[in-house]
């Protein structure tokens, strides 16, 4: 088995704590394991984060996309680029914006904007841009349809280790691969998806912030049906610990991942990234999998409980037609009858 060598000494040399955004919590850091490491699938099987090294994964992307070889091999075809007034990049569903009817009756009003964008033109922003400015983050797909170069990188990446852990887990289906090209200093507010997720970094450095789904309460997540579905209501840099008093026993993890390393995110794990401040741009794939078929074993995991809270919520609303009364129907059913 591969020893796991001190590799922090040679991270340091390109950056530091002055990178890295302030939060009034402390983080234990995510295990760093190599890719032949049998604790690797270890983490996984647990639905554990871990940031896997030396896989060779996206070496080809390593190898070879720089900003200028993405815009010379990109294609034609547009690409999905968001702009933010700030650094912080809150995802919507925009399925959602006009079902929106949020307790306190506000029009829901869309954090940043989304234009499809030549890759020209986005690089060309991006190399214009000056402070004041609206921010630039590009999240594309990566499909049959970019540049034959992109297309021949992609599939030299490493998929006889990846497919070999989608095997082994029994998880369903690759239903997407993300190219996200950031500005440095860019934030994704804390969120979770519902798919498991390796999150491979090509190029710069981002530091990614994790709570389990034990964490849930403490997280203060929006309702189904408001746009914000999945994200966090709490602000990390400035956390209101009156409105969200939980927040304060939140318990989270830190990985700070570079050029070749792959950090596993579970499915329904919270995760807050940041591309680190002054280092310039940064360049990631995910990939996406569906889970698999679910075994009911008890006591039940974490991330199922979340899952049958989703179904719950949703459940009601169908039912209920009013947001407003999902809140009240649960409170009804729990004060009196069970014990906190």
């Amino acid at each position: 088995m591969a020893s796991v060598p001190d590799i922090r000494s040679c991270e340091k040399k390109l950056w530091d704590s002055s990178n890295l955004r302030k939060y009034c919590l402390n983080f234990e850091e995510v295990p760093r394991l190599f890719y032949d490491d049998p604790r690797v699938d270890e983490f996984i099987c647990s639905h554990k984060p871990v940031v896997i090294l030396g896989s060779n994964l996206v070496k080809p992307a390593i190898d070879r996309w720089s900003l200028e070889y993405i815009e010379r091999n990109m294609g034609t075809d547009v690409n999905t680029v968001f702009f933010s007034r700030n650094h912080k990049f809150k995802y919507f569903d925009d399925k959602k914006i006009h079902s929106c009817n949020n307790p306190r009756g506000v029009e829901f009003s869309p954090p940043m904007r989304k234009e499809e964008m030549k890759i020209e033109d986005f690089m060309k922003r991006l190399r214009e841009w000056k402070r004041g400015e609206e921010r630039l983050y590009m999240q594309q797909s990566l499909t049959s349809a970019v540049g034959p170069n992109i297309v021949q990188d992609f599939i030299g990446f490493n998929w006889k280790w990846i497919n070999s852990k989608q095997k082994a887990h029994n998880w369903g289906k690759l239903t997407s691969n993300l190219l996200y090209i950031s500005m440095e200093g860019n934030v994704t507010p804390c969120h979770y998806d519902e798919q498991e997720n390796f999150f491979a970094e090509v190029h710069g450095y981002k530091r990614c912030i994790l709570f389990s789904p034990d964490q849930f309460q403490c997280m203060y997540p929006y309702p189904v049906h408001h746009p914000h579905d999945r994200q966090s209501m709490v602000d990390l840099e400035k956390p209101d610990h009156t409105k969200f008093p939980k927040f304060r026993d939140a318990k989270g993890l830190e990985a700070v991942i570079g050029p070749g390393d792959v950090l596993y995110i579970p499915i329904y794990w919270w995760h807050h990234v940041e591309s680190l401040m002054r280092l310039g741009p940064t360049i990631t794939i995910n990939f996406w999998y569906k889970a698999g078929p679910t075994a009911i074993e008890y006591p039940l995991r974490d991330h199922q409980k979340v899952s049958i809270m989703r179904n719950i919520e949703k459940m009601l609303l169908e039912v209920l037609q009013d947001p407003k009364e999902v809140g009240p129907l649960l409170r009804n059913m729990v004060l009196g009858r069970f014990e906190d």
